[in-house]
């Protein structure tokens, strides 16, 4: 039987179809306010960049942003040069990652769960080191809570538990915790849950 191919990787080649929202994340124009525009960012699977290209659009000049997608960085790219923007997008795969410099901003959105949690964990011990005084981390990852959903099952290996990623962050001021449940649809993926947990935590 052949791997699987998750769902978005179509939509990545297309500049016609976007495979999730083009809109950022609120939770980044939430605390957007924090930083500086040279305050130095990194997304972690950031897909085709909405959440990059937003901040970038805002005057934010020192983004880097990767994804394990080819297809994904490259659609970027090609919307970077759309936009009239600067981000540098890099392809790289998470479980192999290692930092080269200090953050002001770290975040992910969905996809650390997409590695082994021991894999997810070490990472983000990494990024905190890697995170400068004052700096903030958003992080969103999918809880076992309920099931993975089908489109998403095949990669989910490393579901955390609710509240699980909370505690990797005791040491820091947590400006914001969630959990909870929401529907998702994407283009040619029915209706379906996704559980969460979503922080936002400062480094003091």
């Amino acid at each position: 039987m052949e791997n699987p191919v998750p769902f978005w990787e179509d939509a990545y080649r297309s500049d016609n179809v976007m495979a999730f929202p083009i809109e950022p994340n609120k939770t980044v124009v939430e605390y957007e306010h924090l930083l500086d525009k040279n305050a130095a960012i990194l997304e972690v699977g950031c897909g085709e960049g909405q959440n990059v290209l937003y901040l970038a659009k805002r005057g934010f000049c020192n983004i880097d942003a990767f994804d394990i997608s080819v297809a994904g960085i490259g659609k970027l790219k090609r919307l970077c040069e759309v936009n009239g923007v600067n981000i540098n997008a890099m392809v790289r795969d998470l479980a192999d990652y290692t930092f080269d410099k200090k953050y002001d901003l770290i975040m992910s959105f969905a996809t650390l769960c997409f590695v082994e949690k021991r894999v997810w964990r070490q990472f983000i011990a990494d990024a905190k080191d890697n995170t400068n005084i004052g700096g903030i981390h958003i992080m969103h990852i999918f809880t076992d809570e309920v099931p993975a959903s089908p489109d998403i099952a095949p990669f989910a290996v490393g579901l955390a538990h609710d509240g699980e990623i909370k505690e990797l962050y005791d040491s820091w001021e947590i400006l914001s915790f969630q959990s909870y449940t929401f529907e998702d649809e994407h283009p040619g993926v029915p209706k379906h849950l996704h559980s969460v947990n979503k922080i936002v935590a400062r480094k003091t």
